[in-house]
């Protein structure tokens, strides 16, 4: 049993894009679909697809994005802030910057998941995911 379903889906990512895989495949939830939507939308992943195989839960496979000339991966950081043992909540005024807006911070809102900016845009606060850079 994993006590941070969220950790492990970003170490594994994580873990791929250091040994320079191609794909990468994750056990599914609603959450981590929803986080890989918005990793594919701000152009951090090449590609992905949801697998309901006979099991209970399923599968994510994604397609890490790499950069033609230097090999480096499309991302630089994976970084899980909120963890079971202290989450981190924001208000609507003081929403995080990353990389002073180069990055993004993918946040749990009462609007579902979304990053800072579309956060900012529905004037909303939440829970910080991770930060992606």
């Amino acid at each position: 049993m994993n006590t941070d379903p969220i950790a492990d889906y970003l170490t594994r990512v994580r873990n791929a894009a250091q040994a320079k895989h191609k794909l990468v495949e994750i056990p599914s939830s609603n959450m981590k679909k929803e986080m890989t939507k918005i990793l594919f939308d701000k152009g951090y992943i090449l590609n992905y697809k949801f697998e309901d195989d006979n099991g209970p839960q399923g599968t994510i496979k994604i397609a890490l994005k790499y950069d033609g000339k230097t090999k480096e991966c499309a991302f630089r950081s994976l970084k899980k802030v909120s963890k079971p043992g202290l989450r981190k909540y924001t208000g609507k005024d003081d929403l995080p910057r990353v990389l002073n807006g180069l990055g993004i911070a993918i946040m749990s809102t009462s609007k579902g998941l979304m990053t800072e900016k579309e956060a900012k845009l529905h004037n909303v606060g939440g829970e910080v995911i991770c930060y992606v850079y």
